[in-house]
């Protein structure tokens, strides 16, 4: 090829990639009416949207129909479309679940996405032991026991337990340290546990407290208080005036539950009440856990309502999303009808593996129920709005403070926490429009020199470079909104410079970063700040600007020292067991709970460590050898 023609091609203007009604009728000849998911890409071939039909080829015909009456939001999506992606199901069930899993992972713009999806804590009560512990339960029900639940957060599960403690005496401590107890903690002194741990309760007395609690989980306190009562009544009867109060102080405890759980409704056993409410294109849901006819709590989510759908939509992809990894109720009270309830309520009756019914209540307790989700939905909503115009008030402020070309949309704070070099720890924690975003928090662990040497510089640079590379590696082309607009570091012109070597060292030269010092005396309102080429500044005393960043830089203090201390803690409960080869978690759980600790492991002999659970003759041999030979 000349050098003519080359210049000539460099002069062609590139070629504009079609989209809209006429590409998507294109596809209709490759498709049928099979049900199926199917993916709308633009010219970057980035996905704008996922959805599913029953009929793929009825549903890509009324898109490719420029006469369709579309809402804006779906006519927008459709003059976007470059391309389409298609894949069959053998159902629409199949269809709905592989679309909701598709919109987790790839986050469209057009569709409503659940943006908190975490899970939700339960009350165990372990079967492994003669003497049962009650405890919280995230995750996977994988240990044997009774499971109550989900409470909607690790409060209103602290705040039952605390209660049940003082109504039914279960142990909350772990098998190790019942097994190496001598004499009652001080638990029992306060009359929140009943001492299995050095016999002040025989197993059957036990097992009995075991049972009760387990009624009372179920929704049976009436039948417990009674119980309680007549024994509390035969007890005065007997003059065993100590044993009737200890009866009566159960009851009042109980009552103190009750009451605590506040909304105790008498004709729904078991439910989840979501209502939704929908204002300015922002959208609230309110959850409420109704179980054992005893409220457990609720949490509100603020789900992304993709450019403008309707409650209808919103409600159905939420819920979808929502019980992807929960296992639903038996009832499902909703504020508003779904799209397509029969659907919708198959597919949670697949995830249960038994009926579950959608309902949206009109009258009676259902409908007051309902009424008090949606009242909580529309003032969360308000109270999140107006924090929100607070907020972006707020970075604006900081745009201007430090000189940025707009206000940052995502800012991370970093810290460092250790104690003289030793378990180093980095953190980072996001904040945005809509204040921090703990999802997004990291820990990073230090691994090279600079922590052992206590050298914080260092430390801040392994940090970042650990942070830059990542994201340079998942997202060189900054598709998404995980590239911060603003860095704010713990520290002053040390830890800037080795930030600033960094960023130079990856090619990173259009993040700006500010070290935040403490300033004279190191007081609270005189903080200094450091930018590279820049001279040192602070702001006013009063100015909200620097309450925020003040607030930016507690949280990942605290955020790293939280991440320090666990670390200092694990570190403290490491033992020399962990050594040892051929034994795990369990074998390890065995031998401190048949010997109490580790150091009496060391001194056991091998017929001593073959009268442990799980222990051959050839496992107690390496052990013994491993102490031994040491």
């Amino acid at each position: 090829m000349t050098e003519n023609s080359e210049n000539s091609l460099e002069t062609v203007p590139e070629a504009r990639v079609p989209t809209g009604h006429a590409v998507i009728h294109g596809y209709l000849r490759t498709l049928d009416a099979s049900p199926g998911v199917y993916r709308m890409l633009n010219a970057k071939a980035e996905v704008l949207y996922v959805g599913k039909a029953r009929n793929l080829k009825a549903r890509v015909t009324n898109y490719s129909r420029p006469s369709a009456q579309h809402s804006g939001r779906i006519a927008r999506m459709i003059s976007e479309t470059a391309s389409m992606m298609f894949l069959t199901t053998r159902t629409e069930t199949e269809a709905l679940l592989l679309e909701q899993n598709l919109i987790k992972q790839l986050k469209p713009r057009y569709n409503v996405l659940l943006r908190d999806d975490k899970s939700f804590p339960n009350i165990l009560i372990g079967k492994e032991h003669d003497f049962p512990q009650i405890k919280k339960h995230r995750g996977k029900r994988s240990e044997k026991g009774s499971y109550f639940g989900p409470f909607a957060s690790a409060g209103a599960v602290n705040r039952t337990l605390n209660q049940l403690q003082r109504v039914f005496l279960l142990r909350t401590c772990s098998d190790p340290m019942f097994a190496s107890r001598t004499r009652p903690c001080l638990l029992h002194q306060i009359k929140r546990c009943s001492a299995p741990c050095v016999g002040k309760v025989t197993p059957a007395e036990y097992a009995a407290q075991v049972h009760d609690a387990e009624q009372f989980l179920s929704g049976k306190s009436t039948q417990i208080q009674a119980e309680l009562a007549t024994a509390m009544a035969a007890a005065s009867e007997a003059m065993e005036f100590e044993r009737a109060a200890a009866m009566r102080d159960r009851i009042r405890a109980l009552t103190n539950v009750q009451q605590a759980q506040g909304i105790n409704p008498k004709g729904v056993a078991e439910a989840d009440v979501i209502a939704l409410h929908l204002e300015g294109g922002q959208a609230c849901v309110q959850v409420f856990f109704i179980r054992a006819n005893q409220s457990w709590g609720n949490r509100d989510f603020y789900p992304r309502t993709g450019s403008g759908a309707e409650e209808p939509e919103i409600l159905e992809a939420f819920v979808t999303q929502f019980y992807d990894d929960k296992e639903p109720p038996r009832l499902v009270l909703l504020s508003h009808e779904v799209e397509n309830p029969d659907l919708v309520a198959a597919a949670l009756a697949e995830r249960a593996g038994r009926k579950v019914e959608l309902a949206v209540p009109l009258r009676g307790e259902k409908a007051e129920l309902m009424e008090n989700a949606a009242r909580n939905a529309r003032e969360s909503l308000a109270r999140r709005m107006a924090e929100g115009a607070a907020q972006s008030k707020l970075l604006i402020g900081l745009a201007d403070a430090f000189d940025l070309d707009a206000a940052p949309k995502r800012i991370e704070i970093y810290d460092n926490a250790h104690i003289q070099g030793s378990d180093a720890v980095g953190g980072m924690v996001v904040a945005g429009a809509e204040g921090f975003i703990k999802g997004q928090y990291r820990k990073f662990n230090i691994k090279g020199a600079a922590g052992k040497a206590g050298d914080d510089f260092g430390m801040m640079k392994e940090v970042l470079t650990r942070r830059f590379e990542r994201l340079l590696k998942d997202d060189p082309d900054r598709k998404t909104d995980a590239w911060p607009d603003l860095l704010l570091i713990d520290g002053g012109a040390g830890q800037v410079s080795a930030v600033a070597g960094v960023l130079a060292e990856l090619g990173v030269d259009d993040v700006p970063f500010v070290g935040v010092a403490k300033g004279i005396d190191r007081d609270a309102g005189k903080e200094e700040f450091y930018r590279p080429g820049e001279p040192v500044f602070a702001l006013q005393r009063n100015d909200p600007v620097l309450y925020f960043i003040q607030r930016l830089r507690d949280e990942a203090h605290r955020w790293a020292n939280g991440a320090h201390k666990a670390k200092r803690s694990k570190a403290i409960s490491v033992t020399p067991l962990d050594d040892v080869p051929g034994v795990g978690a369990t074998r390890k759980r065995a031998l401190l709970a048949h010997f109490g600790s580790a150091k009496a492991v060391a001194r056991a002999g091998v017929s001593d460590l073959m009268a442990v659970d799980g222990i051959s003759e050839a496992m107690a041999q390496v052990i013994h050898d491993f102490f031994h030979d040491r």
